[in-house]
């Protein structure tokens, strides 16, 4: 195993270096012409001209030949980042259990296309839930703890029959990310808890149940509430928020707030408060909800494309925050009840006999 390992790595290295072979020989050819042989060594503004042009040559292969190298390389760590990014933060299913859903992601991060947001959407004996958060800070550095949360989400969300004993899930897979991260960044003496735990970070996130009938069970731990897109667009209510998770415990009661329903052909947008904070260069925040009024009907997916362009326009392209968005309408058909037609009877079956 471990031959092969070296062998692995040996041949890593021989492709990486493979481009700036032939350079490599041009100039020691160079180098040669010009300290062995003669003719080279005789003065004269030819035999000048003559080098410089060989050494230039050479330069400028040796260039070509690194920039080839940093391409592959670079086209080798943006496949590595967009595979991660499907298996960490992958998009929804077009339709779940009736549903049609569609989701995107901006990043704060300069060549990141993963930050701090996070998503999810399952369908579950329980219904089709959904969670959207918000890790405190934003791109590469708050990975952890989107991994932790959407790990625990993935399993808890099939597991769990109650929304609450989700959000609990989710609670203890934080303080696990955030405990190991504090024993990884303070090292402890003698076995101890480190002193200097990591208590500046929470998630701000939302859980949404959204049951056959179209009746919504909502938890907000301290996160924006979603848009619901009717005959109008209004913030629906979501009850009273409970705190971040990371920053105070769950309480020990939990009752999730169920009076809002999505009707069929309604659609919710659910979003980070990266999208109603944005601002553009005169610090105008970004209308959201001015945004998505815009095409009644409109496809999820064509509805986060435009909200993402009109984002980018308002902002220039320079956004301080990550920003995600999921929107997921009801597409679901309730079929009436058929009138019996005039003459029939429904037949019934016959008494059975006793013996």
């Amino acid at each position: 195993m471990i031959r092969t390992r070296s062998l692995l790595a040996d041949g890593s290295r021989l492709r990486r270096l493979a481009p700036l072979a032939l350079p490599t020989a041009w100039g020691g050819v160079a180098v040669a012409w010009k300290f062995g042989c003669p003719l080279a060594r005789q003065p004269g503004l030819p035999m000048r001209i003559a080098t410089s042009v060989v050494f230039l040559t050479v330069g400028i292969g040796m260039v070509l030949g690194l920039r080839h190298g940093l391409a592959r390389e670079l086209a080798r760590v943006r496949a590595v980042a967009a595979a991660t990014q499907r298996v960490l933060l992958r998009p929804p299913p077009a339709r779940l259990d009736g549903l049609a859903l569609a989701a995107g992601q901006l990043s704060a991060s300069r060549g990141a296309s993963v930050g701090g947001d996070l998503y999810e959407a399952v369908a579950t004996p329980y219904g089709v839930r959904i969670v959207i958060g918000d890790v405190r800070g934003h791109g590469l550095a708050a990975l952890g703890a989107v991994v932790a949360v959407l790990g625990s989400f993935r399993e808890a969300a099939h597991d769990e029959p109650e929304l609450a004993g989700v959000l609990r899930r989710l609670e203890r897979a934080l303080e696990r990310h955030l405990r190991e991260r504090a024993r990884d960044e303070h090292p402890a003496r003698a076995g101890a808890e480190p002193e200097h735990p990591v208590a500046e970070e929470f998630v701000t996130l939302l859980l949404v149940e959204v049951r056959a009938d179209g009746r919504l069970a909502v938890l907000n731990c301290g996160h924006p509430g979603p848009y619901r897109l009717a005959q109008r667009v209004e913030r629906l209510p979501v009850g009273d928020p409970l705190p971040p998770l990371g920053v105070l415990p769950l309480p020990a009661r939990i009752v999730p707030y169920t009076a809002a329903r999505l009707l069929a052909g309604e659609a919710l947008v659910l979003h980070t408060d990266g999208a109603e904070e944005a601002r553009d260069h005169r610090g105008r925040f970004f209308a959201l909800d001015a945004a998505l009024a815009g095409v009644p009907g409109e496809a999820p997916a064509a509805l986060v494309r435009r909200v993402q362009a009109a984002l980018l326009h308002h902002t220039g392209g320079r956004l301080a925050d990550d920003i995600a968005l999921l929107v997921v309408r009801n597409d679901r058909v309730r079929v009436p009840a058929q009138p019996a037609e005039p003459g029939l009877r429904r037949s019934r079956p016959a008494p059975s006999s006793h013996c």
